[in-house]
C-alpha cells in the first residue's frame, strides 16, 4: 500500500514557520493536486514528503513506514521537477536508465524497464536521440519516464509543466492523466494553476500561507467552497465578489442597484456580507442601466464581458452564442439567487442557508 499520511506536520526556517500543523490523507492510488498561490508553501510541503526538506515537527508516513527521518533515496519516492535535469550527453535510453544502473541493477532489468516505460509514454521512436534534440514536451515525457522505471510507491511532481507552452501544457495534461490511468500509482502534483488541479486531481488540496484552507473533490471545491478564499482560487474566470448588506428579505446589493432575496439569519441583519457569483451564473439585462461594459473578450464558442458598477466594483460575465455586449455600453444582470454565495464580510468563511 503507498498511502501518504502527515500527522501535524510543522515546516520552520530559523524562527520562521512556513508550514503550519498540516494534517492529510491520501489514499493508495490517489491523484491529489496541491495548490494556492506563490509562497503558499505547496513546494515546500511536497519537497518535505520527499525527504529534500528537513520535517521540523510531525510525521510523515508512506504506506506502513514512518519515512519522516528516513533518507529521499529509501523512502520510496520519485520526483519529477519543473526543470529536466537530463544528462546533456546521454541518450534518451541511457538518460532513464541511469539511476539503475548506478544502483547496480542487471542490464536486463534495465532494459525491461526502459522498455516499459518507453511503451507507455510513447518515446519509441526518441531512444537514441539527445536532449536537445527533443521539444520540451518530450524532455518532460523522458524526466517522467526516468521516474516510472525506478518503479516508486509515489510519484511527486513539482509543477512539471511551468515550461511549457499552452499547448504542450494542455498535451502533457492528458499524458500524464492517462499515465496514471495505466499504472494506478499515488501522485502527488504541485501547481498554482487551478486548470490544471480541475482537470487531473481525484483530491485537491487549497493551500495559504502554509495551512490547508479545505480538501475535496474539484467539483466539491468548486460548487461547494467553505470560504471566500476557496470560492476565488477555484474556477476561471475567478468568481465575483460584491459587497452586500444583510437587510429584512435578503441582501442589499449595491453593485447590482437591487435586494436579493437570500435568506440570511437575524443576526446579520444590517451587517455587511460579500456575494460571490460565477460568471457563467449571470445574464446580461439589456433592460437595466446599473454597470458599464469596459471590455469584452470574444474567445468563439464563450466570450466574457467585464463590467464595472457605479460603486467601482467589477464583474465578469460569461456570454455564449453570437451576441456580444458593446464596449461602454450599459447593462444590468440578472441571475438566479439560489446559486448565490454568500460570506462573512469579516471572517470570510462561507454563510450556509
Amino acid at each position: 500500500m503507498s498511502q501518504v499520511t502527515l500527522n501535524k506536520v510543522v515546516k520552520r526556517y530559523g524562527d520562521v514557520q512556513v508550514i503550519h500543523g498540516v494534517d492529510l490523507e491520501i489514499a493508495d492510488g490517489e491523484f491529489c493536486v496541491f495548490v494556492g498561490p506563490s509562497g503558499c508553501g505547496k513546494s515546500t510541503l511536497l519537497r518535505m514528503v520527499a525527504g529534500l526538506e528537513e520535517t521540523s515537527e510531525g510525521a510523515i508516513r508512506i504506506g506502513s513506514r514512518d519515512v519522516t527521518r528516513v533518507d529521499p533515496a529509501e523512502r520510496g519516492v520519485a520526483m519529477v521537477f519543473q526543470t529536466y535535469a537530463l544528462y546533456p550527453h546521454m541518450t534518451v535510453r541511457d538518460n532513464m536508465g541511469f539511476g539503475l544502473k548506478m544502483n547496480g541493477h542487471p542490464k536486463a532489468e534495465i532494459e525491461a524497464k526502459v522498455a516499459e516505460a518507453t511503451r507507455i509514454l510513447k518515446l519509441d521512436e526518441y531512444l537514441s536521440r539527445k536532449p536537445a534534440a527533443l521539444s520540451g514536451g518530450q524532455r518532460q515525457r523522458v524526466s517522467i519516464g526516468r521516474a516510472i522505471v525506478r518503479g516508486p510507491e509515489v510519484f511527486l511532481f513539482d509543477e512539471p509543466l511551468s515550461n511549457l507552452d499552452a499547448e504542450l501544457r494542455v498535451e502533457m495534461r492528458v499524458e500524464i492523466a492517462r499515465l496514471h490511468k495505466e499504472i494506478g500509482a499515488t501522485m502527488i502534483y504541485v501547481t498554482h494553476d487551478q486548470v490544471e488541479a480541475m482537470t487531473l486531481a481525484d483530491k485537491i488540496v487549497v493551500l495559504r500561507k502554509g495551512v490547508i484552507e479545505q480538501v475535496g473533490a474539484p467539483l466539491d471545491l468548486y460548487q461547494d467552497p467553505d470560504n471566500k478564499f476557496v470560492a476565488g482560487f477555484i474556477g476561471s474566470p475567478a468568481m465575483n465578489f460584491l459587497n452586500g448588506k444583510g437587510v429584512k428579505g435578503g441582501i442589499e446589493v449595491p453593485a447590482l442597484g437591487k435586494v436579493l432575496p437570500i435568506a440570511l439569519a437575524p443576526a446579520y441583519v444590517g451587517k455587511p456580507v460579500i456575494v460571490g457569483l460565477r460568471p457563467e451564473m449571470l445574464a446580461l439585462d439589456r433592460e437595466g442601466d446599473s454597470l458599464k461594459v469596459d471590455l469584452t473578450e470574444n474567445l468563439g464558442g464563450v466570450s466574457y464581458a467585464y463590467l464595472m458598477a457605479d460603486t467601482g466594483e467589477k464583474v465578469v460575465v460569461e456570454q455564449r452564442g453570437a451576441t456580444v455586449a458593446a464596449t461602454g455600453s450599459r447593462l444590468g444582470l440578472s441571475l438566479d439567487p439560489e446559486k448565490a454565495y454568500v460570506f462573512d464580510a469579516e471572517t470570510e468563511v462561507r454563510i450556509r442557508s
